[in-house]
């Protein structure tokens, strides 16, 4: 069993991708306990690499990239194709389309199941 630890989007990605080749697989058997260990492993870099997922909305997460993890809200802007529309979704007066999701997710590795989540509006 050649299992590494996970330390960065791509070791994250590549063990994504061999829990879904070994979903399935037998409790107990080798591919089973393989299937375990990653899980895990997966599991344990996901609440390290996005800590604030259970109190956070989908904009709380997107400020914790922007503040934490080294993107910028100029990247945010290239991604939905303008500024307005990035300073009007992180002021909370525009809602996240699935589109936005997807591409928010593809680009910074943030599970698109975060990104789904009820939005605390403006006041």
């Amino acid at each position: 069993m050649d299992i590494r630890p996970i330390r960065n989007d791509d070791d994250h990605a590549a063990a994504l991708r061999e829990i879904e080749r070994l979903w399935g697989a037998s409790a107990g058997s080798e591919d089973g306990d393989k299937l375990d260990v990653l899980a895990t492993l997966v599991e344990r870099y996901e609440e390290a690499r996005w800590p604030i997922i259970d109190a956070a909305d989908p904009i709380d997460l997107l400020n914790y990239a922007i503040d934490e993890l080294g993107h910028t809200q100029a990247e945010l802007a290239d991604l939905l194709g303008s500024r307005s529309r990035a300073s009007e979704l992180l002021n909370r007066k525009r809602s996240l389309t699935v589109e936005m999701i997807h591409k928010i997710s593809e680009a910074w590795k943030i599970p698109a199941d975060l990104l789904v989540r009820p939005i605390r509006t403006a006041a």
